[in-house]
């Protein structure tokens, strides 16, 4: 018996691990069971004020429930601070105004707005959007004389109290980013294997065997696999990730792109050229900067010093290389079979493979420094949402972003005027309908309402449903205790705690009935048994969805999935046009008239903003509720594709940008048009694939790959690309390699159509 007694806890917490990965759910719903049932018996009973009670009931699940603050303690404590300071502020004002319709319906869509708008700023805003719309919410729809306001701050101050020490010493959040260790674990494999394979190539003594290469590259493919897991089985709220966060989410897609090039970096020796000493240099160097950017995820507050002298290192070795492949070219040994084509253009693999990977490390040691740099950041720059080294002060930041999104396709702007005007008029009809308890009316509304009126529709319906079970459920217990209040006080605890996990590891139907128990225990304690408790809540929870059908219905009624075509068509073109301006700026490098970097930089801006857009529609996409049309892995797809395209123009200029001025007398006549129809070549594609993205139009198929181009380069080589001594010129290997990179852009084309094709299906 005892065996079989301690296998269920272990079968329940194996569940709730499987439903609720890293237990978030379960850490805040068992705090809020622990503090909120103590505090509403404390003011209830001991101080004997319902209005505190109610206040410090709701303040304390809003705080507690409804918040999880990312970052160090201390971060988490002062956010907590701030979010108290907010509810003494919104109580005040629901408080004065709650009295006259008119004016409350006018403050309550001018605050929800706010409230809403502002989570376009910082994560720590957009994380607690919920939590503040619920203190205005509470005292605008319980009117009450001014005299009650202190007790309602007291209630309130409680809570926030409660909060601070209960978020501070019961079950602290852990304060790694789940993705770091997975990400650092990949950082390492691939350092291990890129140095095995450079000992293996040396022929260095004791260097390892084939099979002990061929494991460690098992290795970092099953640490890669393990990310991506650990990524898709992340919780995040949509809204509210951190800039860190950010920066160690975008390092999932980079890690697995620097995967797939350590792969076929690390290929075991075939003849001698993969005897590169610069290569390997370039490889020793990216592994020792993966290694430091490993220890910094680790320890993300930990002193950064290490990791920027091993980036140098590695931005040396890249230069290194790109001079020193210039030896690589076999000029005097024209091709002229396909096969030897081939065979010439390969000449350079070894040393382009190892110029990929030093650029990949270089973007995810950027991002690593990003993540560390957003954890040391003060309170102030985390709440106005500063970027670490953004050359603009905090509040001038905050202005931008927001401007940013004040235009007519913004969805964050749609869904802020659309949650703002259906909780207005959630108040105007909870008033005129002289309903009870009109709180759960504005409560209902929020909680349905989604940023499309199909989706809205569908969160009604499990709404009530689950408001009706749960009432169904608060009148069966209600029944069976009778008269005993303290049956009612020791189930609080557990409704609260099967209230705040249900809607994660269950459904959003399973936590509205949970939440129906929990308020008709709540109401009922330490009074008559009351059924109808119940069914007014069903009553206010149905008007409530019907104003979020309504609003749904009228106002941008297809939501963020409309706004995700239109965005991912956008980032595709803005990103073609960005690779074909990095390839357009490489030309001018060719000889001819002097260029600058002006047009790919701007072309960069643009793509970068389109980028943005696109994340906020996507994550505002994967927050509404209910099927979605497009599987998520191919909607995921098509959203790094866009990463894939915009890495290969940072590639194409990164590599022009670094290279010296070329020689006057040089002629580059033959390399410019095959590098301008290469690149129009693979631009056209991505700009077709946005048009059917669009429109509806065919996808197209994957280009493949060109003849015309490698014969074309080998010859401009031959006849053009030699300096006085009759050796290739540096700028004939940057030609290769901008042709490689376009390639590599060419390659990412399969994968985006298939997922295409089910898109527009």
């Amino acid at each position: 018996m005892g065996t079989l007694g301690g296998a269920r806890p272990a079968r329940l917490l194996a569940w709730l691990r499987a439903h609720d990965p890293d237990l978030a759910a379960t850490r805040r719903a068992g705090r809020t069971a622990l503090v909120m049932p103590a505090l509403f018996a404390l003011c209830n009973q001991v101080i004997g004020s319902s209005q505190m009670a109610t206040f410090a009931a709701f303040g304390t699940f809003s705080m507690l429930l409804l918040v999880d603050f990312s970052g160090p303690m201390v971060q988490r404590l002062r956010a907590h601070l701030g979010l108290a300071a907010a509810w003494a502020v919104l109580i005040c004002l629901g408080t004065v105004v709650a009295g006259v319709t008119w004016l409350a319906v006018a403050v309550m869509v001018v605050i929800g707005f706010l409230i809403l708008f502002s989570g376009v700023v910082s994560s720590v805003l957009a994380g607690a959007t919920t939590a503040l719309l619920l203190a205005f919410v509470l005292p605008v729809t319980s009117p009450a004389p001014l005299s009650q306001l202190p007790v309602r701050l007291a209630g309130a101050g409680l809570a926030a109290l409660a909060a601070l020490l209960a978020i501070s010493l019961l079950w602290p959040r852990p304060v790694a980013d789940p993705l770091s260790a997975p990400a650092a674990r990949v950082c390492r494999a691939a350092a291990a294997q890129l140095r095995a394979h450079v000992a293996r190539s040396a022929g260095v003594p004791d260097a390892p065997t084939k099979r002990h290469c061929d494991g460690l590259g098992a290795q970092t493919a099953a640490a890669a696999a393990e990310l991506r897991s650990a990524f898709d089985a992340t919780p995040y709220r949509p809204t509210g990730l951190s800039v860190g966060s950010r920066a160690v989410v975008r390092l999932v897609d980079e890690l697995t792109w620097l995967t797939a090039i350590v792969g076929h970096s690390a290929r075991p020796a075939a003849d001698c050229r993969d005897c590169d000493a610069e290569a390997h240099a370039v490889l020793r160097a990216a592994a020792t900067a993966l290694d430091r950017a490993a220890a910094l995820l680790s320890e993300p507050r930990a002193a950064p010093d290490s990791l920027p002298a091993a980036v140098t290192d590695l931005r040396r070795a890249v230069q290194g290389l790109e001079l020193g492949a210039t030896t690589r070219l076999p000029v005097h040994h024209p091709p002229g079979t396909e096969s030897e084509v081939r065979a010439f253009l390969g000449t350079l693999d070894v040393s382009f493979r190892a110029q990929e990977l030093g650029f990949a490390t270089l973007q995810i040691t950027g991002n690593v420094q990003v993540a560390a740099a957003a954890d040391r950041r003060s309170w102030r720059e985390r709440l106005l949402g500063r970027e670490p080294w953004a050359l603009t002060e905090p509040l001038a930041a905050a202005r931008e972003r927001a401007a940013a999104h004040l235009q007519r396709h913004s969805v964050w702007l749609h869904n802020s005027l659309r949650g703002a005007l259906g909780l207005g008029i959630a108040v105007a009809l909870a008033d005129v309908t002289g309903v009870q308890r009109s709180f759960w009316v504005l409560l209902g509304t929020l909680s349905v309402l989604r940023s499309n009126a199909l989706s809205t529709g569908q969160n009604a319906i499990r709404a009530l449903a689950g408001t009706i079970a749960g009432s169904l459920v608060g009148t069966g217990l209600l029944q069976l205790i009778g008269h005993h209040g303290t049956a009612l006080w020791l189930l609080l605890p557990l409704a609260v705690f099967v209230a705040g996990v249900a809607p994660a590891a269950i459904s959003f139907t399973a936590g509205q009935a949970a939440f129906t128990v929990t308020l008709v225990v709540l109401f009922n304690i330490g009074r008559d048994p009351d059924w109808h408790i119940a069914l007014l809540r069903t009553q206010d929870i149905g008007l409530g969805c019907a104003v979020s059908v309504l609003v749904g219905l009228f106002f941008w009624p297809r939501g963020a999935a409309a706004a995700v075509d239109r965005a991912l068509a956008t980032a595709y073109t803005d990103s073609a046009r960005y690779l074909a301006a990095a390839v357009e700026y490489a030309v001018g490098r060719c000889g001819g008239p002097a260029v600058t970097a002006d047009a790919p930089l701007e072309a960069g801006r643009r793509a970068a903003a389109s980028a943005r857009r696109l994340d906020d529609a996507f994550r505002s996409y994967l927050a509404e509720r209910g099927p979605k049309h497009v599987p998520l892995a191919d909607m995921t797809t098509l959203v790094t594709g866009i990463v894939g395209l915009r890495l290969a123009a940072d590639a194409v200029l990164g590599l022009w940008r670094r290279a010296g001025a070329p020689p006057a007398e040089a002629d580059r006549a033959a390399a410019r048009p095959v590098l301008l129809r290469s690149a129009d070549r693979v631009t056209g594609w991505y700009r077709e694939l946005a048009a059917c993205l669009c429109d509806g139009c065919p996808v197209p198929e994957p280009l493949p790959p060109s003849r015309g181009v490698a014969a074309g380069l080998v010859e401009s080589v031959r006849r053009e690309l030699l300096d006085e001594h009759g050796r290739a010129s540096d700028t004939a290997v940057r030609i290769i390699w901008t042709a490689d990179h376009l390639t590599a852009a060419r390659r990412l084309q399969p994968g985006l159509a298939a997922a295409a094709k089910r898109y527009a299906d």
